[in-house]
């Protein structure tokens, strides 16, 4: 089954440096009908405007994966971690026992990115931090592993599920297999998912299915969640 959730319909905020859609209730914005995918808790598509960001505040016990789409963040914490993460790339942060952190955006450009919090399967780990430069190539037949609860995986989480992201070219068609339920994001481009098209910003619900085929209309670039 697919059910298709267009940008229009998601829950806003603008605070003016922070215009952002939320995908699932978050923040002053509530909707008893979108509460989470599984143990998906938040994907917030925020743009960030140049020279500001979120000052430091604390989380604890949630698995929270930032892609960024557009411009580069800057993150920092009170683990002593700090780096900068542009866009195609991700970085993850186990809050775990407690952490403090500041994301801002330095550039002088707005920063586009995926804020997402996926509930873990282990409470009071330590907190972490990492990031993970990824290849920009398109790939013809299936889409990149970034993060999963697998050690072996390019970036680990203390959760049990899979974030794969890739390009891919107007005309291809991919198949991409899943484990578990699959919350499907278009970053770029137009795609077919079953007989449903998804422009940029919009996403899939995909349930009781084993794959699930994506055909680009367009160059697109996209990210699931294997959740």
């Amino acid at each position: 089954m697919i059910q298709p959730i267009f940008y229009d319909q998601l829950g806003q905020a603008n605070f003016g440096w922070l215009a952002a859609k939320h995908h699932f209730s978050f923040g002053q914005y509530h909707d008893p009908q979108r509460m989470g995918f599984g143990k998906l808790r938040v994907i917030n598509d925020d743009i960030i405007k140049p020279h500001s960001g979120f000052d430091t505040h604390p989380h604890r016990d949630m698995e929270i994966i930032t892609y960024v789409r557009q411009g580069a963040i800057s993150h920092k914490d009170s683990r002593g971690n700090s780096g900068r993460t542009e866009a195609g790339d991700v970085q993850v942060m186990s809050a775990g026992t407690g952490i403090f952190h500041s994301e801002h955006n330095h550039e002088d450009v707005d920063t586009n990115l995926y804020q997402i919090w996926i509930e873990p399967n282990k409470l009071g780990v330590e907190p972490r931090w990492d990031s993970h430069e990824f290849p920009s190539e398109s790939n013809s037949d299936q889409l990149t592993l970034l993060v999963s609860g697998d050690e072996k995986a390019p970036l680990f989480i203390h959760a049990d599920a899979k974030i794969f992201a890739g390009n891919i070219d107007a005309g291809n068609e991919i198949t991409q297999k899943l484990d578990k339920d699959g919350y499907l994001l278009v970053s770029e481009g137009i795609i077919l998912v079953g007989d449903i098209k998804l422009g940029k910003g919009d996403a899939a619900e995909i349930t009781q299915q084993t794959e699930v085929v994506i055909i680009a209309e367009e160059d697109a670039e996209i990210l699931l969640i294997d959740v």
